[in-house]
Order: C-alpha cells, then sequence, then structure tokens
C-alpha cells in the first residue's frame, strides 16, 4: 500500500478539502485522520533525553555481561 500524508489545519471541523492529490479517478483509498499530540511528543523527547543520559552515563564504565545477568536474575527474585 502506498502512503501519502499530507499536514493541515482544521479550519472547520465539518469540512476538510484535500486536493492536488497523486491518485487516479476511481481509485479507492483508505482516509486515516490523526491529530497531533503535543503532550505525547513531549513525553516521546524526554525518554529519548533519559536514554541518551543513562548511556552516556556508562560510556566511561560499561556494564558486562556478567553484571547485566546477574542484575536480571536479583530483579527476578526481588531485591
Amino acid at each position: 500500500m502506498n502512503a501519502y500524508k499530507r499536514y493541515l489545519t482544521i479550519e472547520d471541523p465539518n469540512h476538510i478539502v484535500l486536493s492536488g492529490l497523486p491518485f487516479k479517478p476511481g481509485q479507492r483509498v483508505e482516509v486515516i485522520i490523526l491529530a497531533e499530540d503535543k503532550e505525547r511528543e513531549a513525553l516521546a523527547s524526554k525518554l529519548q533525553q533519559l536514554f541518551k543520559e543513562t548511556q552516556a552515563s556508562h560510556q566511561d564504565n560499561p556494564l558486562t555481561d556478567d553484571e547485566i545477568t546477574a542484575e536480571i536474575e536479583a530483579y527476578r527474585r526481588g531485591e
């Protein structure tokens, strides 16, 4: 399935106009409308930053496979 993405701002919630689409007359398409979610985008950005900080904290002293295995086993034991 080919995808075509177009961004627009809703001016009238009862009417959306899409023009200049790259489809042939009579071609069947599926329309999905996704609203922008600023809160979710901000949360994703914070999570990405946390990942970067976590990775950076172990660059000078990386965990060994044995240390990782020991942490997993301790977690599973409830420690």
